[in-house]
């Protein structure tokens, strides 16, 4: 096949018109061992001049001249360059030496010769607006892609993945150009950028050291694609090129690196390519036909962009010249550096190029894509491939547009991604950093509280809640607890993190499942999936225990000191009466109506009949006898009116004192928390429910706040238990803000607390993971999965109340007679004990008076005391008499007189 493709050559060169067509000569610089740049050169160089000629009908044959520099002879290039003016040559491609085409470029420029330029240089712009200056039209031309529009598709890179801080490591200055160029394109909005340089000694671990240090995971590596294993393998080594990370490795040849040399590669790592590979694998075909003598292996079918950007560069040249040509033939002459005399053609052919948009070319299509160039000879047209590092092989996962600089087009769909996911969860095995705190972990009984790991050892709603995401992947887990107990706080001074937290950050966990609240100063730090609980803070305080009503219940509305003082109020006021009688004329009354001229006058008001009359204005109760005197009644109606304004009293504070004891807790909100200060309330120290207050914008609570840290003893405790505790041994004095689950887990345990309020925020318990971690997705779709599913709230269930057995809370029974406007007996018991004790004492003062009555009669009547007793005793019990004989004797006689007729 070889044969018959170089016979077919010759025969096409035999058949070419017998005329002997120009010579057209273009220089070309390159490196030293640049041997597949010259066999791009002889390709194309050979198809024009064997087919593309007799194609398009051209009237001159591509005459190369290849000047070799080496890096000791980089002053010689001047003198080279002349060389090949003398010959007369109508275009420039090369050097990539920097200085070198410092040289060549200025050359270019004044004698306006086209210099094609194919390494990045980041002076270019600048030569090329002096050069603008002093001239119309351009003469330098970089295929090179322009800073500018590069640094865009790295930022939408950036962006699209959605970076929050990443790390620079740079290889040379000018890398760090390159790198500036990118962030140019950035906003202050964007994320935090940090720079690395890699020192000139080949051992790069201590940089790296600082890296991981930082815990920076995500990282863009500047440097030549030849360097890029040995500075990827010192970062295996301290552990910078782990699962969690993620490289974009910016070298535009960072295709052609075989990764294999690395080993196992569970990194995320990211490429761009600027070659479109099919036109390359198309290219390299004929160049392996033309090379088929020398038979010159190019490594895994792949070109450095350096090469492929000479072959469209020539590729760009020749098409130019060839459609300018055949308008109006091009005139080459030889020029001389001493005269400084300009090229005849090169102004056509250097306004023609900017204007040609090429996207297919004499030699095809470019393998670079499009050509186009700015106003200063820039490349502005530009399609990169994003490729991600899949095993041992790159595989294409979007695609960048210039047109279209702040999207990508992702090649690969969502739901793909999610399978590949999930075939990567399957037989992994995770390792779950927890923290004892029942009931999302516990240790089963009879397990020693020294071991810290094995899901032999513990039980909970984590457990279970891991359990059922490997179930749906088909992965393990192992738990083990974290050393310090914390969940995870930042402490500025350090600026380290504890906890659960540093466990992550350490990369000695993969998940951490708890009662973790995701908060924003833990989101910076770790990711965390979506909410496998929604709660929010509230609080944890103790039922209102009804004690049973004091006997007296009913005193209760006024004080001691006032029962006192109207009982003293009764006694002097009954005196004054008395006193105020015995002077008042009015008060002394003829006893016997029927005698107008009496002998004497009686005063009914007696000390018993003064202390009558108080009592019954007390009792709000008439009286048979009322004063006639205006002092006596003056008096009177001034007790009265104390009597009313008291009673009045006593009847409000009683019913105000009787609808109190029926109210329920003495706080309802936080609000009620806040504007009481006999109550004392905190929460747990270092948390997120302190982050929450001491955060805050709401008046309320940021008051609760100033009240918490300034109580005096401390109202924070160092766990939830501790704070449950307080909350039982206080006894109403002490109530604890903590999260609601945990709250109604802990009232359905003991029975004397109780939940008050709302919650005063939303937030929920995520699963924590180091950041960019490739399984989050997957854990996310699992929990969401669980929850439409209903596992999560049976799960819930299985651990609040079955599981939550130590007390069984028994409901008030009197709920519904409480919330009633009645009294019970205990309310009123005390009336009816005074009532009972009253009438006692009534009995005994009868029974006194009978039994003066009697022994009166038997000393009067020189009776035996026995006899009348018995005898008065019979009479009193005699209900159906209802009349006694005034003399007590002649009824004694009578019954003398009785007894002796019955003997």
């Amino acid at each position: 096949m070889a044969t018959f493709s170089i016979l077919f050559l010759i025969l096409l060169e035999a058949c070419a018109s017998p005329e002997n067509p120009k010579a057209l000569k273009v220089a070309f610089f390159l490196n030293e061992n640049a041997a597949l740049d010259e066999l791009a050169i002889t390709s194309a160089t050979n198809y024009i001049n064997n087919y593309a000629a007799t194609q398009y009908a051209l009237n001159f044959v591509l005459a190369p001249r290849i000047y070799r520099i080496k890096k000791s002879e980089i002053y010689n290039v001047g003198n080279l360059a002349c060389d090949a003016l003398r010959e007369g040559i109508a275009a420039i491609f090369g050097p990539e030496n920097g200085e070198a085409n410092e040289i060549i470029q200025s050359m270019a420029l004044s004698l306006e010769i086209p210099q094609f330029q194919t390494f990045w240089n980041p002076n270019f712009a600048t030569y090329a607006g002096l050069g603008t200056a002093n001239k119309k039209e351009i003469f330098n031309f970089n295929l090179y892609p322009s800073p500018s529009v590069l640094s865009k598709a790295f930022a939408t890179l950036v962006r699209e993945n959605d970076w929050r801080s990443y790390t620079i490591i740079y290889e040379n200055d000018d890398g760090l150009v390159r790198l500036q160029e990118v962030l140019k394109a950035l906003s202050p909005n964007n994320p935090l950028v940090t720079y690395r340089k890699l020192g000139p000694e080949p051992d790069h671990r201590p940089v790296f050291k600082e890296i991981v240090a930082s815990g920076a995971l995500h990282i863009i590596l500047d440097c030549e694609a030849d360097h890029t294993i040995d500075i990827l393998s010192q970062a295996k080594e301290v552990k910078l090129f782990e699962e969690y990370h993620t490289y974009l490795l910016t070298s535009l040849d960072a295709y052609t690196i075989d990764f294999r040399q690395l080993g196992e590669i569970k990194t995320n790592v990211s490429i761009v390519r600027m070659l479109d590979q099919k036109v390359v694998d198309t290219v390299i075909g004929n160049w392996e036909l033309v090379d088929s003598e020398r038979k010159l292996k190019i490594p895994n079918k792949l070109i450095k962009v350096k090469t492929a950007f000479l072959f469209d560069a020539l590729n760009l040249f020749i098409t130019a010249y060839s459609n300018l040509d055949q308008e109006q033939e091009m005139d080459v002459r030889p020029q001389s550096c001493d005269t400084n005399e300009i090229s005849s053609h090169g102004y056509r052919l250097s306004a023609f190029i900017p204007l040609l948009n090429m996207t297919k070319g004499m030699l095809g299509e470019p393998i670079s894509g499009s050509l186009n160039f700015n106003s200063l000879g820039q490349r502005v047209s530009l399609k990169l491939e994003v490729l991600e590092l899949r095993k041992d092989e790159f595989r294409v996962t979007g695609i960048w547009d210039s047109g279209t600089p702040h999207s990508i087009y992702s090649t690969i769909t969502s739901a793909d991604r999610e399978k590949e996911l999930e075939q990567q969860l399957k037989g992994r095995t995770f390792r779950v950093v927890s923290r004892i705190y029942p009931p999302y972990l516990s240790r089963k009984p009879g397990i020693d509280s020294s071991v810290m790991s094995g899901n032999n050892a513990f039980e909970g709603y984590a457990m279970d809640l891991m359990k059922g995401i490997c179930e749906l992947y088909e992965c393990n887990y192992v738990f083990e607890l974290v050393p310090d107990n914390n969940y995870g706080k930042y402490d500025p001074k350090t600026k380290e993190w504890n906890g659960l937290i540093r466990h992550l950050l350490d990369r000695k966990a993969d998940l951490a499942i708890c009662d973790l609240t995701t908060t924003y100063e833990r989101r910076k730090a770790v990711d965390f999936s979506n909410p496998f609980m929604t709660l929010g803070i509230s609080i944890l305080y103790t039922k209102i225990v009804k004690e049973p009503p004091d006997l007296l219940a009913f005193t209760n509305p006024l004080s001691l000191h006032v029962w006192l003082y109207m009982v003293t109020a009764y006694m002097v006021i009954s005196m004054i009466i008395f006193l105020v009688a015995r002077l008042n004329p009015n008060e002394w009354e003829n006893p016997h109506p029927c005698n107008p001229n009496p002998e004497e006058l009686e005063n009914i008001w007696n000390i018993k009949n003064c202390f009558w009359l108080t009592l019954g204005s007390i009792m709000q109760q008439g009286c048979d006898i009322l004063p006639k005197g205006i002092s006596t009644r003056m008096v009177a109606g001034m007790w009265w009116f104390f009597t009313l304004i008291m009673i009045s009293c006593y009847t409000a504070n009683l019913a105000a004192f009787l609808t109190q004891s029926r109210m329920g807790p003495t706080i309802q909100s936080a609000e009620d928390l806040a504007a009481q200060t006999k109550i004392k309330y905190g929460c747990l120290k270092d948390g997120a429910t302190a982050s929450f207050f001491r955060d805050t914008n709401v008046t309320t609570y940021h008051k609760m706040w100033v009240a918490m840290e300034t109580a005096d003893p401390s109202v924070f405790e160092t766990s939830n238990d501790d704070g449950v505790k307080r909350v039982i041994s206080k006894k109403g004095k002490y109530a604890f803000l903590m999260e609601s689950s945990s709250i109604e887990y802990e009232v359905e345990k003991h029975c004397e607390l109780v939940q008050v309020g709302n919650r005063l925020d939303t937030k929920g318990y995520g699963i924590a993971m180091p950041t960019n971690a490739p399984y989050r997705t997957s854990i996310n779709q699992a929990i969401l999965k669980m929850q439409e599913m209903g596992r999560l709230q049976r799960l819930k269930e299985k651990w609040w109340k079955e599981k939550n057995k130590a007390n069984t809370c028994k409901k008030d029974e009197d709920s519904k007679t409480d919330s009633a406007n009645e009294l019970s007996l205990a309310h009123v018991g005390g009336v009816f004990v005074v009532l009972v004790v009253g009438m006692s004492i009534a009995m005994v003062i009868a029974v006194c008076e009978f039994l003066w009555h009697v022994r009166k009669i038997a000393v009067t009547q020189h009776v035996a005391l026995k006899e009348v007793f018995l005898k008065e005793l019979r009479f009193a019990m005699d209900i159906w008499c209802r009349q006694k004989p005034a003399n007590p004797a002649a009824n004694l006689n009578l019954s003398r007189e009785t007894l002796r007729q019955g003997d």
